[in-house]
């Protein structure tokens, strides 16, 4: 491992421990040994540095001193930024954009999320050809500098262009494939579930549980980026697609939403989302906030959720509690706590799955013979109301379609 200084400034936010200590974690997952960590508050940034000139000293100093390598800031640098503060320390300078970035590079193993990734790269790397001329191309391997490669770097603005459009021009056909199959569901009238949630919840580990795969898991952030499909059989309501995605994080960077459309399609077209929580994480509501403004940012927003609250098994309070299920007013299904290590509480979730298929069956057969009073099974997982979610797709749908939406609107539960 390569030795890194962790910099991390607080501008006020109150989640400042929990994303220092994240830091930590991505730095780990990437390769790099922390042995100096510097932090500081600031009203703003800095505009030469993003750290005052006094904090840039003192890490000069202490990266002298603990022989670091690579300094890793846990905020997103711009070009001359960045360009600045190598100058100044003499080492090579990361944020947080490319060093989430690299870990995608790592663990990426399909030609799908090779494709994915090397977009990312690439739009992140076109902002800092300048950065790359000056010196990088003498580099070679190392966190944020996977990927495209040492060739990329010294293509010019127009191969890296024509080598975005390239990549665009195959996720687009990947889209179309996984389009196909998604009608080929829908015409089989399947029920599709996806798996969401903040990395390293126990996405995988659940989907392993509920499916009988062997999907990699492991206690590491981003253990998983390709979604992995299966048929699960639940008795009285037949057969469901259980699908696992990527998992998130605060401050997902822009590139990677953007460059894995293709992959969180299977969530933005999912019937019911199970949204696998961290129960023995002290930042759970948080992480959930901070999920459920990706899935906004994906137009996932209005998809019926569940809470599933995972690794009870270390939350004694919740591992000795009889009732593994919580429902709204409406009777709907809100919240389901397991543990997918120890199978506490998967029978529960696979009967709160079923009860969904078997109400979503039945509207498919009927979707004109609800009353006003009749309520579809499926409608709010968890009871709540995102006027603004249903207003925007209300607009774009026919009648049938704004009915179908009204009673599928799901509105985020919060802790």
């Amino acid at each position: 491992m390569i030795n890194a200084a962790l910099v991390s400034i607080d501008f006020g936010k109150i989640d400042f421990q929990a994303s220092l200590e994240e830091l930590s974690l991505l730095a780990t997952s990437a390769g790099a040994h922390p042995v100096l960590t510097l932090t500081g508050r600031r009203s703003s940034p800095d505009a030469a540095h993003f750290i005052g000139s006094g904090k840039v000293e003192e890490l000069r100093l202490g990266a002298q001193a603990n022989d670091v390598d690579i300094v890793i800031f846990n905020h997103a640098l711009s070009p001359a930024q960045q360009r600045n503060l190598e100058r100044a320390l003499e080492r090579r300078v990361v944020d947080r954009t490319s060093l989430i970035l690299d870990i995608f590079a790592q663990r990426a193993r399909s030609h799908e999320g090779k494709l994915q990734v090397e977009l990312a790269q690439l739009q992140y790397l076109s902002t800092r050809l300048v950065r790359a001329w000056t010196h990088l191309e003498r580099q070679k391997g190392g966190i944020g500098l996977r990927g495209p490669g040492e060739t990329q770097l010294e293509t010019d603005r127009r191969l890296i262009g024509e080598r975005i459009k390239m990549l665009r021009g195959k996720l687009r056909k990947l889209q179309r494939q996984h389009g196909t199959q998604r009608r080929q569901r829908e015409r089989n009238r399947t029920l599709s579930v996806s798996l969401v949630g903040y990395t390293n919840a126990g996405k995988s580990t659940l989907f392993n549980a509920l499916t009988k795969a062997q999907a990699y898991a492991a206690d590491q952030l981003f253990a998983t980026l390709d979604t992995t499909s299966r048929r699960v059989y639940l008795r009285e309501a037949g057969n469901v697609v259980v699908s696992d995605t990527v998992g998130f994080i605060r401050d997902l960077p822009h590139q990677l939403v953007a460059a894995f459309r293709a992959t969180l399609e299977e969530t933005v077209h999912a019937d019911l989302l199970l949204h696998v929580v961290d129960a023995s994480s002290a930042v759970r509501a948080d992480q959930i906030e901070q999920v459920n403004d990706v899935l906004r940012e994906i137009g996932a927003a209005s998809i019926p959720q569940i809470l599933v609250f995972n690794k009870i098994d270390q939350v004694p309070e919740l591992a000795s509690r009889a009732d593994r299920v919580e429902r709204n007013e409406y009777g709907n299904i809100t919240r389901v706590f397991l543990s997918a290590r120890t199978g506490q509480g998967l029978d529960a979730l696979r009967d709160a799955v079923a009860e969904v298929a078997l109400g979503a069956q039945a509207f498919k057969r009927d979707p004109d013979g609800m009353g006003a009073d009749d309520h579809d099974p499926r409608r709010d997982a968890d009871g709540s109301h995102s006027d603004e979610a249903e207003s925007t797709a209300g607009a774009n749908a026919s009648d049938d379609e704004r009915v179908r939406q009204a009673s599928r609107s799901v509105h985020q539960q919060r802790i």
